[in-house]
Order: structure tokens, then sequence, then C-alpha cells
């Protein structure tokens, strides 16, 4: 028996066996042999007169957004194949991204501090042979998904949603006036003007989208929540203490949790057949955990186990081929490929999407092309790919087992130097063009061998592709005060044409990442 089978095996729920059904999913996306399938179809007879204006599907995080648009008025229902509850697992944020809950009043701030479960600073970045760099007030805030999860559907409620829950989507018939999604066993059918997908990365409407194609990167996370470590309460942001091993560089997290300390080993990889399973993947992190947290790993009493792969694919977000169909959230393919995507991600985009949706009903534009400006080309995320491909190694690359570690280091010495608006939003996934330009002029001054080590790594069709998301995110940020400075000639448009205007200001603004905001 293998030291994940002989820890597994003794949590409840049968842990081994989910993790053992998440690496079937995983070899078949390695294999190519995920089956395609047909949930949507296109009648292009007008249908019954919908009875929604929006059906959300896929409720963990769909609910946020659901919430937000019955808060405004709109009539939703929200349809989730299980149980709406949150998971056990705290979710990691920063308390100022959390802003947005106020914003739209989808809590209170007392309901707010009683979804903090967790709270610690600081957090530390760390690679081999390298000093330790400690920030303050990221991710440093673990948030109760039960309780968050629960004060939504209530307040959802309260504004008129209706929520079926063990309700699974089985098929969508898209309509010229609307859509009507077929659920359950009973084919019991709900009619809308507008479907909001938003089932995770591997939707039936997406995979239908995405036709089979293979994910250009693949995040691969394994952990647990224990008991049972020595006091600490700092938290690990970014962290690799070993050199590459089996074509794969190991990255780590760590926070306190309320019931232990959660810690996770992640690696970025593509989809060749030859990547590992999740389950050596837990190997290694059992092998290492003891290192990596000074732990002997028969004092830990192992609470829970987390684990999942996460693709991602170049040509993101997802552009619907469907008229009055929009990806939400991890549908959407809109998170960067350095992160998990999630919780964290979805909240950025929260109020520019309530917006954006409303706008939408608003002045009925709920044609593909309309819809595709709610998930626009964001250059500041599409850079990021060419840092999440110098983070990995291909199957059959050769290079030098401390090359990552040591670009890392040089990277992060040097926005460290150039100070927290430099270092802070790249932490939180958010890329602006000043600080990405200080930060590589800087590494190419201090240590132009390890940018040169790069060229060969990536190899030059990707530094070229990353040259011109990087031109595109100069433009962005010259294009979003332009627009900002025109918006008060625009108050005299249409309802439509002040969607269209709004959506490309918006993307200027996300694209750039100008919708950041410093932490207090």
């Amino acid at each position: 028996m293998t030291l994940t089978e002989q820890l597994l095996s003794q949590l409840p729920g049968d842990a081994l066996g989910g993790l053992r059904q998440a690496d079937q999913r995983w070899r078949s996306l390695r294999e190519g042999t995920l089956p395609v399938p047909e949930v949507v179809t296109v009648d292009p007879q007008p249908g019954e007169a919908p009875a929604w204006d929006v059906i959300v599907a896929g409720g963990t995080l769909g609910i946020f957004l659901g919430a937000a648009l019955a808060q405004r008025g709109w009539r939703v229902a929200l349809i989730e194949r299980s149980t709406l509850r949150g998971r056990d697992q705290e979710w990691n944020i920063s308390r100022h991204e959390l802003q947005v809950l106020l914003d739209l009043e989808l809590l209170t701030p007392e309901e707010l501090e009683q979804a903090i479960a967790t709270e610690y600073n600081p957090a530390r970045v760390s690679f081999l042979g390298g000093p330790d760099l400690w920030v303050e007030n990221v991710l440093n805030v673990g948030v109760d998904p039960v309780f968050l999860l629960e004060t939504l559907k209530a307040r959802f409620l309260a504004a008129g949603g209706h929520l079926l829950e063990q309700t699974p989507l089985q098929r969508v018939t898209v309509h010229p006036n609307g859509v009507a999604v077929s659920t359950g066993e009973s084919g019991s059918v709900l009619t809308a003007r507008l479907l909001l997908d938003g089932m995770g990365h591997f939707s039936p409407i997406v995979q239908q989208a995405r036709q089979g194609q293979k994910p250009d990167g693949v995040c691969l996370v394994v952990g647990t929540c224990a008991q049972g470590y020595p006091a600490n309460e700092t938290g690990d942001l970014l962290v690799s203490f070993t050199p590459i091993a089996g074509q794969c560089q190991y990255f780590w997290e760590a926070f306190p949790a309320r019931d232990g300390r959660t810690t996770y080993l992640f690696t970025y990889v593509d989809a060749h057949p030859e990547r590992p399973s999740l389950e050596a993947l837990f190997e290694d992190y059992f092998r290492l955990l003891p290192e990596y947290q000074q732990v002997d790993l028969a004092a830990l009493s192992i609470q829970r186990s987390l684990f999942g792969f996460f693709p991602c694919y170049r040509q993101s977000p997802l552009r619907s081929p469907w008229d009055r169909i929009l990806q939400i959230g991890d549908s959407s393919g809109s998170q960067s490929p350095l992160s998990f995507g999630g919780f964290g991600s979805l909240l950025r985009h929260l109020q520019r999407l309530t917006d954006g949706i409303g706008e939408a009903l608003t002045a009925d534009v709920l044609d593909r092309r309309g819809l595709a400006l709610l998930q626009p080309y964001q250059p500041n995320l599409s850079v990021t790919w060419l840092f999440q491909r110098t983070m990995s190694v291909g199957v059959q690359q050769q290079i030098a087992p401390n090359q990552i570690n040591q670009l890392l280091v040089s990277v992060f010495d040097s926005m460290a130097a150039l100070g927290d608006p430099v270092l802070k939003p790249f932490l939180q996934d958010v890329v602006r063009f000043p600080a990405l330009s200080l930060a590589l002029m800087r590494t190419s001054l201090t240590a132009p061998a390890r940018v040169v080590e790069v060229i060969p790594q990536v190899g030059l069709p990707s530094l070229l592709d990353w040259m011109s998301h990087y031109s595109r995110l100069a433009l962005y940020t010259g294009l979003y005060p332009v627009g900002r400075a025109i918006e008060p000639w625009t108050r005299s448009l249409s309802p439509a044409q002040r969607y269209y205007y709004h959506r490309w200001l918006q993307a200027w603004q996300y694209g750039s990442g100008a919708d950041y905001s410093p932490l207090a």
C-alpha cells in the first residue's frame, strides 16, 4: 500500500475514490478521450415567452452573480445539480477584495466579519537559493464558504430568486427570443432570455464549445488540511525548495486554517500523455511535506484532502458559439494561467459582470457578438502565459535543474526592490504595464544571464506571441484614461450604444489592470 493509499483511505467520504475519479478524468484529458457532449441545439423558431430574465446554471459560484442580479430586480432562476453548500475548506483571498460584496449589498459589514474564518500576516515568497520575501495583506483572509453561501442563498431568495437544487442541466435549446433549459429526470423546462453557464472548467456547454480541444496548460494541485503542525501564524504564497524533478517544478502554498493548517503542492504542466497522475503527485507531496513544514508526518492528523487539475487555454476567454449563452467564472476561462480561478477570479469581475449583464438585458443585446464583450480579451492576463511557460518544463525538454528557481529569485528580487506597488498586484494576478516594464528592465540589468536562458526554454514563437500581448497591454493602458475622459459625452447614446461603449471601456480597464485598488 502506498503512503497516499494509507493516509487517504482513513479519511471520511471516500477521499481516495474521489482522487482516483479525478485522475481518470485527468487521464482522459491527456489522452484526448474525453467525450464531447451535445447539450446545446439551436431552433430557428421562436420559443415560448421566457419566464425568467436569467437562468444561472451552477450554484457554488453562480449564486454570487445570481444574488447580485436578483437584488437589482431581474427575474433570476438558479439551478444546481446537487445541494448548494460551500465546501469545508476556506477560500483564501485578501480583505480588500471582499469589498465588492459590500458594494453590491450582498453582505452587511457584520456578515462579512462573520464570514471571515481566519486571518493572518505576513506571507512568504521563497525559492531555492534565494532569500525569503515577506508581504502583508495578500491572500491572508480565509472565508468560510458554508456561511457565505448560506447567506447569499438567503439574500437571493429574499430578492425573489428561484433556487432549484438537485437539478442538473440536461439540454439547452436556443431560440431567437430566449433559451429553454431542460432539467432533471422529469425533463422539466425553464425558459429565460439569457443563460449564464457557471458550471466550471468541465461544464458540458464548454466541452461542446471547445470540441475536445486540449488545454495549452494545466495546473495540478494536491494538498491537505491537517492538525499537529508546530505553531505558525504565517503563510506561504509561493515557495519552492526543490529543483526540477520528473520534468516538474514543484511549488507550495500554506495557510493557517480554522481546522489546522492547509498546505498545497502544485505544478504547471501541459496535457502530454506522460504527465504524472494526481495520485503520483500526492506521493511526492507526502514525501516532501515533512521537510517543507519541519514536521513528522506521523504527528499530523489529516482532516481532509484537497486535489484537482485546472486547465487553461491560450484562446481565452471562451467565445460562445451561441446567442443568449454567456460563460461566467471558471467556465469562461477568464482566469490567469497562473491562478486556479475560482472564488478570487469571480470576485474580481463580479461588479463588472453585474453591471454589464444588466445593461445587456436592458438594451436586449443578447447575441453572441454582443455578449462576447462581457468576457473580453485581456492582455494583462495573456502576458502571463509566458510566465507560466517559464515555470514549466516540457516532457522532452532539457534544462538545468535549478534554472526555474534561479530565474524566479532574480525576478522577485527585482519586484521586491521596486516595492509593494509592483510586487503585490502580481501576487494577486494583476499585471500592469508600468510595473511589468520596470520589473523586466531591472531583471535584465541585474541578471542578464537568467533572461537569456529563458529564450530557448520558452521558444521564439512564444516570445513573439508574448510581445504582441505586451504591446496591447501598453495600448490598453493608454486607451483607458482616454475612454474615461469622453464618458460624459456618451450620455445621449442609445441603451445599445452605451452598452457597447461601456464594454470597451471596461475591457481597457480590466485588460490593463486599472481595476486594481491598492491595499489600504
